[in-house]
């Protein structure tokens, strides 16, 4: 495990920084989602269960920063009950797990985490499943990925607990279980 503990180091260290700073000039002129080889952070990739075998697939997703803004409306007449802004509930890792998640259907989202980030954009690596592989499927710890669709669009990835509230606990948090749309409806 010493191994990680360096590579946590180092991604600490100014010598990322200027190794973040060449590899970002290079990712600003490639695709908004690239499938890459490797994970670059390792540490990280298997903090967030990443492994390195048959089935596991790692794609870079890019996310502009900044407001959400609705478009504004093209001709006619607007509604006046019409808002530019747009307050999503979403913080922007979900939003790049979903982005990835429309561009490879066929797999499904395991996690992700923050890879780089300057003033315009976001960037992160996302761990994916292939859970036709043989290999997942014998994995207990994986083998119910598939049972289920839609991980990402149901919130169930650590992003998307995380904006729905769940990981927190204790007082204040009564009305967050089982979800904010559930507990609407119950007069409490």
């Amino acid at each position: 495990m010493a191994i990680y503990k360096y590579l946590r180091a180092f991604w600490q260290s100014p010598q990322a920084d200027e190794e973040l700073r060449q590899r970002m000039i290079e990712w600003r002129r490639q695709p908004v989602t690239v499938r890459v080889e490797k994970p670059m952070r390792l540490d990280r990739a298997r903090s967030v269960g990443y492994k390195a075998k048959q089935g596991f697939v790692v794609v870079r997703q890019r996310v502009l920063r900044g407001g959400r803004m609705r478009e504004k409306p093209a001709g006619g007449r607007r509604s006046k009950n019409t808002r530019r802004r747009l307050n999503l509930r979403k913080n922007y890792r979900q939003v790049a797990e979903e982005r990835a998640q429309a561009k490879f259907p066929n797999l499904t989202v395991l996690n992700s985490y923050e890879l780089a980030r300057d003033g315009k954009h976001y960037w992160f690596e996302i761990i994916f499943v292939d859970k036709t592989q043989p290999a997942i499927q014998q994995d207990r710890s994986l083998r119910n990925l598939a049972e289920k669709k839609g991980r990402v669009e149901r919130g169930l990835t650590a992003a998307g607990r995380r904006s729905r509230g769940l990981t927190n606990k204790g007082k204040g948090t009564e009305k967050l279980r089982p979800s904010l749309n559930a507990r609407s409806g119950r007069g409490n």
